[in-house]
């Protein structure tokens, strides 16, 4: 089941396993916050995008006996993500398809998702730093894909009424507000993810929009990370154990 260098991660609220392997590619909390903070209802269908190593899709198996499907370009993540479904028998739950987003017009009807979840690359192409591992690259900078066309794939698998949910560094927010509008997927709810209740700057932001809502935003209370003694905060305990 375990190929060279991949290790099982547990994900403790959930009672899954899933691959990791550091030279490819590891979750980081910011995948917890984008499931723990997904709307959800029990007859929703799900598509994640940009999915990595089926990170989102697990979360989630945890919260809905729906169907989830999910993409993702890199075939040694799509790899890995099949095997951990294998491995916590969800196979008759999640489908990974190797796919380019952009291609999602060629391979899936429109209009069938109640809700699309995105953790997209966070660094823009002509960014100074670049990651030296292609598969690291791939994953953190949008050189094969960009925000614009996650947004354009969410638009056209999303149904009227439907949302788009997505996680993004908070220096970009303002990248994801004006291309969700750009494309008709209104940003509905904003989550700020601050480190600690000491560092006065937002680090991330998950983004709730509905394709075709009316214009109208919810800034959340700020979600702390830390306590500031170092310690997990209590909403961060409740994303990991429950």
């Amino acid at each position: 089941m375990l190929l060279e260098n991949e290790r099982f991660d547990q994900l403790i609220k959930e009672n899954l396993s899933i691959i990791q392997n550091d030279d490819v590619f590891s979750f980081s909390t910011d995948a917890l916050l984008l499931a723990h903070l997904t709307p959800l209802k029990k007859k929703d269908k799900v598509i994640d995008i940009c999915s990595g190593n089926g990170i989102i899709p697990l979360l989630l198996s945890h919260r809905t006996n729906m169907p989830i499907e999910a993409i993702e370009i890199q075939s040694q993540l799509v790899d890995m993500a099949r095997r951990s479904v294998q491995y916590n028998k969800l196979e008759e739950q999640i489908c990974m398809h190797e796919m380019d987003i952009k291609c999602v017009k060629q391979n899936f009807i429109p209009s069938q998702f109640d809700v699309v979840t995105c953790n997209p690359p966070y660094f823009r192409a002509n960014q100074e730093y670049q990651h030296l591992k292609e598969a690291h690259r791939i994953a953190r900078t949008e050189v094969l894909c960009t925000f614009l066309d996650c947004v354009q794939s969410a638009n056209h698998l999303l149904k009227q009424g439907g949302k788009m949910v997505v996680v993004q560094r908070a220096d970009r927010l303002i990248d994801v507000l004006s291309d969700m509008r750009t494309v008709g997927i209104e940003p509905k709810v904003i989550y700020p993810i601050y480190s600690s209740p000491n560092k006065p700057t937002a680090i991330t932001v998950v983004v709730v929009g509905i394709k075709g809502g009316k214009p109208d935003v919810k800034v959340m209370a700020p979600f702390y990370i830390y306590n500031t003694d170092g310690t997990y905060s209590k909403s961060m305990n409740e994303v990991y154990y429950g």
